[in-house]
């Protein structure tokens, strides 16, 4: 049976496709100090400043340039130049050796035709290797899985140092997480947060859990270099008890968590000698990934109301 955060969860997500919805959270004069708990800002500059200052504490960064599901091919040239953009910034200013970038492919055209997605993606992960960082290509929805994983390995023929994203709560996950735990491959391990179907997710947060920490087993037995990415205490304690248990050097793996959830315990695992990656959002697109952090977590939905309620 579904937990009431799991259904509100759920509802959230549900109610995320609505356009009306989405006009009227824009629109209303408290979204902006939520927004700014869970995104940088909506320029380059914003990422750039929160990527110096987190690199000042010890903490790496991946910066992602809002934008999903894009049909428009000008809107895709331009979320591919911001990308371009950002890496070459990161360059100039510095902070290469601490921060990379995540994409969408679907900002990059992965809807659109997939001799675009590979240009664009191309484009970006040039741009990294000169600036001397990484690209992750996010995971979107189940229905984008294969396309997705499909472009990764076609830039890994070249670039073998190119991200992946696996999410737990797909019943597919096991599996794909065997076939990319090998050598050299960067794998980030979310429990995702999309609505899909029962039939290729699981519904739970247990069973979600279990997934993960099967899945999480495989990746640090295995040659690859796991990216944990998780803010659940029992999941990040697994990790750090499976680091140990298979004899992990410290630039082996890496833990991962969200822009604005839990930094207390981001500094606290770099402090005990982790490799910690904060994956910090800017840019003017943000509903979507704000409506999939409150239903990561409903405790963040009456907080979400007051300021929606906040005028001035």
């Amino acid at each position: 049976m579904s937990t009431l955060a799991e259904l509100t969860g759920r509802a959230i997500l549900g109610a995320s496709r609505s356009s009306r919805l989405k006009t009227a959270v824009t629109r209303a004069p408290g979204t902006r100090s939520v927004v700014a708990r869970f995104v940088a800002g909506e320029a380059e500059d914003d990422g750039v400043r929160v990527a110096r200052d987190l690199g000042r504490t010890g903490l790496r960064v991946s910066l992602d340039h809002l934008g999903e599901f894009t049909s428009d091919p000008a809107v895709v040239r331009e979320a591919t130049q911001a990308s371009v953009s950002m890496l070459r910034r990161l360059a100039a200013e510095g902070l290469a050796p601490i921060a990379e970038v995540s994409v969408k492919l679907t900002a990059l055209g992965l809807d659109l035709d997939r001799s675009m997605v590979l240009d664009n993606a191309w484009e970006v992960v040039s741009a990294a290797r000169q600036a001397g960082t990484t690209v992750t290509c996010d995971m979107e929805d189940s229905t984008r899985t294969d396309a997705t994983l499909d472009v990764v390995r076609e830039l890994r023929t070249e670039e073998p140092s190119v991200g992946a994203v696996l999410q737990a709560m797909l019943r597919r996950t096991e599996s794909d997480v065997r076939d990319l735990a090998y050598a050299g491959s960067r794998v980030r391990l979310c429990k995702g947060a999309y609505a899909e179907l029962s039939s290729v997710a699981f519904a739970s947060k247990a069973e979600v859990d279990a997934s993960y920490a099967r899945c999480l087993g495989i990746l640090m037995r295995g040659d690859g270099y796991p990216m944990v990415a998780t803010h659940d205490p029992r999941l990040v304690d697994l990790g750090e008890r499976l680091v140990k248990e298979h004899g992990r050097a410290a630039d082996t793996y890496e833990f991962q968590m969200l822009y604005g959830i839990r930094p207390e315990e981001q500094r606290a695992l770099a402090g005990r000698g982790h490799t910690v990656r904060v994956y910090v959002p800017y840019g003017k697109d943000w509903y979507g990934y704000l409506m999939r952090r409150l239903a990561e977590r409903p405790a963040n939905v009456a907080f979400f109301v007051r300021a929606l309620a906040t005028r001035g």
